[in-house]
């Protein structure tokens, strides 16, 4: 039988996949939750700026390079709420890239639960060297 945080990780990276469900990206849509005291603080998902067309991939297929990151969106976003992500933890569907595990670490969140292991590992390796609880979710 599952453990009471095990059950909440699950719900939160389930809420985290649909949300990605709002992503314009083709190669791979990907979405992520701010949970600070079991309250959703902020969300967001893979995709272009503010104002910039919904178009994420260029003529070759390839991911243009200003397409900000699920974990960023929801970062930037609570940044500029009256919310703080301080002891908080990010529910994300794919492990963060080394990039946004720096952003999740100046951040201050505590904790990462993700759903897809990226093929590259250096974000989560990061995480785990600055003391950020990181959990591999197999089955949401």
């Amino acid at each position: 039988m599952e453990d009471k945080q095990t059950t909440l990780d699950k719900r939160y990276l389930r809420m985290a996949t649909i949300w990605a469900e709002n992503s314009y990206c083709e190669r791979r849509k990907v979405g992520a939750i701010i949970v600070k005291d079991k309250m959703i603080i902020s969300d967001g998902y893979n995709g272009t700026p503010a104002g910039f067309e919904n178009v994420c991939e260029d003529e070759t297929g390839m991911t243009k390079p200003y397409v900000l990151h699920a974990e960023a969106n929801a970062i930037t976003k609570v940044a500029r709420s009256n919310n703080s992500s301080d002891g908080s933890t990010l529910y994300v569907t794919a492990s963060p890239c080394v990039e946004c595990a720096k952003l999740i670490i100046q951040s201050g969140i505590k904790r990462v639960v993700y759903n897809e292991l990226y093929r590259v590992t250096s974000g989560i390796d990061l995480l785990m060297r600055a003391g950020v609880e990181c959990v591999h979710v197999d089955q949401i």
